[in-house]
């Protein structure tokens, strides 16, 4: 099996799609503007800075999901992706993704961000395979609490780890040849076990280990914003 792997924010879209998904929900009256905007910045911030704890932030993000009736959820999930998400995606990113399809690779989306954000914009990819942090459920409704392992920072590894197993697979030669594509250096784990680690767009402590590591850099957007999930 060949994989090509691909980190999201600011990786394959030049914006992070959480905080986004937040800035929706405020400008569409869904969360209270002033209390929940200035923690869904603050929360970013912390990622940004490397400070984030993973845990607290995804009970704030996931929040909305319960107090939002199921059917609300659902339009504003295609409205976030036509008016937010649509935009950001170019030309380059998509050639990207297809030319691994081409050439046969299996392609999975690996990200922090949660999978209600990220289902429908891999889906926009053509990625059939996602990890991302996962959304619990009960009768169908969300409940506003994460479920599983967090698939940030070394949680990546293991959810990626988890997921060859499912495979059938031997881990060892899968990640031999696998590439990834990241711009973060909380990335840096699961990019330090692949045979090909792409620093794409990467922040300002990825873009040094990478030339310290010799490995590529790849700019898809030009100047980009640091940061990613």
């Amino acid at each position: 099996m060949q994989l090509a792997l691909f980190d999201l924010d600011h990786t394959l879209i030049p914006a992070d799609s959480d905080h986004a998904w937040g800035q929706f929900l405020v400008h569409r009256g869904e969360v209270d503007a002033k209390d929940f905007a200035a923690a869904n910045d603050r929360f970013y911030e912390q990622y940004c800075d490397g400070t984030l704890d993973i845990d607290a932030y995804l009970r704030f993000a996931l929040a909305p999901l319960a107090s939002i009736e199921p059917q609300q959820l659902m339009v504003l999930q295609q409205a976030f992706m036509q008016e937010v998400i649509e935009p950001l995606i170019s030309r380059q990113a998509l050639d990207l993704v297809m030319r691994h399809q081409a050439r046969g690779d299996l392609c999975l989306l690996i990200t922090a961000t949660n999978e209600f954000v990220t289902a429908p914009i891999a889906q926009r990819f053509g990625i059939t395979e996602l990890i991302a942090c996962g959304v619990e459920r009960v009768d169908g409704r969300y409940t506003g609490a994460p479920c599983g392992i967090a698939s940030f920072r070394e949680g990546k590894v293991t959810r990626l780890m988890q997921w060859i197993k499912e495979q059938a697979c031997d881990a060892a030669p899968v990640l031999r040849a696998a590439t990834f594509y990241s711009d973060s250096f909380n990335d840096i784990p699961l990019l330090e076990l692949v045979g090909f680690p792409v620093a794409t767009n990467p922040d300002a402590r990825l873009r040094a280990h990478a030339l310290a590591k010799a490995w590529p850099c790849l700019a898809l957007f030009g100047e980009h914003q640091p940061g990613a999930q």
